[in-house]
Formats: structure tokens, sequence, C-alpha cells
């Protein structure tokens, strides 16, 4: 079975739900306490043995490219200042991967991002990466997905069950009774409202995907807004037979939601060892004065 060795990873949306913030410079690059959203993201893709990240941008996003490129004059200032651990961090970054990046002229939907990364992609498959959802490095997310391609061949969507008010967030596929492992999506339905909707299983950013994707993207009707749905592609893939859904059991911070944002700075603090035991005597404190 082909390994997966590359993976998309859309950056070109504007981030409107964090504007001001957002205004002169990508949502993803948004931190978690230190670290930047996209930085989790690509460092997932790499656990998982990805080694070319295409990473698919849009105007004003120059910062994304600037963090995983050669900082020369910073790397030279920590170096005559003896701040050797700092330059290792940042010469890391520099390091991590293969990184090309493919400009989306028209904010035309996420199918259409998708799309165009076919040619850097080619004729394999490939990882693609949602850089809203960031999951608990500690447990397993695209390397479950991975599992589930190697095991079956297909396109794989990863999915989390989510609260029935809250389907209409997301896709939501269809679900047996039997769901521990991996299973043939027959339905996919984008934004259900809950009393349409198949399942309360939410795919959740993270897909393993095959080149016959490419195919159904390229002759899809633009829906609603002019955009380009991907999930209308990965219906076309479930009326062949050729899509399977695979639960993630990593912890998943949505890091579009305002209140979710600040709920994973929060709990990624406090899995620090160098903040954790501070900053928990400083909730503390906070929580009796509240």
């Amino acid at each position: 079975m082909t390994r997966i060795r590359k993976a998309v990873i859309p950056v070109a949306g504007l981030g409107t739900r964090f504007l001001p913030a957002t205004k002169a410079q990508p949502k993803e690059m948004l931190p978690l306490v230190d670290k930047p959203v996209i930085q989790h993201v690509v460092e997932e893709a790499i656990r998982a043995g990805v080694e070319h990240l295409v990473l698919v941008t849009g105007r004003g996003k120059q910062a994304i490219e600037n963090h995983f490129d050669v900082a020369y004059e910073l790397e030279d200032t920590l170096r005559r200042r003896g701040k050797q651990s700092d330059l290792d961090q940042i010469q890391g970054i520099t390091h991590l991967a293969q990184f090309a990046y493919v400009r989306q002229g028209e904010p035309l939907g996420l199918g259409h991002a998708v799309l165009c990364a076919r040619h850097a992609i080619g004729d394999e498959p490939f990882a693609l990466l949602l850089g809203d959802d960031v999951f608990d490095e500690r447990d397993s997310a695209l390397e479950a997905l991975i599992a589930a391609f190697h095991a079956t061949g297909k396109s794989v969507v990863g999915v989390q069950e989510v609260l029935e008010d809250h389907v209409s967030r997301y896709g939501i596929v269809n679900a047996p009774k039997d769901h521990e492992n991996a299973w043939d999506v027959t339905a996919i339905v984008e934004k259900p409202t809950p009393e349409k909707a198949p399942s309360r299983w939410a795919v959740v950013g993270r897909y393993v995907l095959t080149p016959r994707v490419f195919e159904h993207l390229a002759h899809l009707e633009p829906g609603v807004g002019g955009e380009y749905q991907l999930t209308d592609a990965l219906a076309r893939l479930a009326q062949e037979g050729q899509l399977v859904a695979a639960p993630i059991p990593a912890k998943r911070y949505d890091t579009g939601d305002k209140l979710e944002y600040l709920k994973a700075n929060v709990e990624f603090a406090l899995k620090r060892a160098d903040l954790r035991e501070a900053f928990a005597a400083y909730l503390k404190d906070l929580a009796v004065t509240l």
C-alpha cells in the first residue's frame, strides 16, 4: 500500500471570526501559548510520516511562509547573544518538512482550495488537514486515518461524535450500530438540521484522500455563494463505495471558535512543564475572586 508522503493544508481563509486580530495577520498564526496554530497542524502531519506539505494560500498570508522560512537576521542575533536553545528552536521550524505553496486566487470554497493543490500532489494519496482543528498530540489523530486507508485502500474522513444541536455546524456521515472501527460511508450531508442528520458523527477536519477526489472536484458545479464544496466530491466517492469514516480518538480543540480557542490556550498552557504550576495557581486564585 502506498505510503502517505504528502499533505495539503488550506490556509487561504480570511479569518473574519477573529477580527480585528486577523485584519493584518493570518488566523493560522494566532498562537496557542507561544506556538502558532498552523505549526501544531504541521507537526501533526510530520508525526504521521508526512514529508511534503502543500499549503494553499491567499492574499495576505506571507507571514505563514515567513514562519517556516529561514530568518537570517533573527538567527544571527540569537547566535551573537549566545541564545543557543532559542536558535535551535527557530532553525528546527525551518527544517520540519519540505514546504510548497500554491495560491488560491479566488475564495471559491474548500473544494476549490483542494483542487488548487492537484498538480503539487500528483497521482498519489494524500492527507488533508484543516487548520481550525488542533488535536491533542498525546493521542492518535491523523495516524488513525492513515491506518484506515491502509486497511481499506479507500478515501477516509476523520469523524467524532458531536452534540445533537451541533450537527448543523459540520458535515455528518451515516453510522452503523457498531462503530468501533472504520465503516463505509453511504451518506454524507453538509450542515444538516438535527432532524435530517444521518447520525451525530461529524467530519472534523482530517482526511486521507485518493487522487480520485480530484476528478470529482474538477467536475463539480458551484453551490451556495458560488463555492465548490469538498463534501459534494466526498458524496460522489461514497456513491462509488470508495469512502470510509474513521473515529479520531484524540481530543479536539476547535480554534476557529473564540471560546474554544481560549479554552485551548488554557489547556495547552497547563500541559507545559514550565508553566503548569504557576498558571494552575493563578487559575485557582482567579476562581476564588470571580
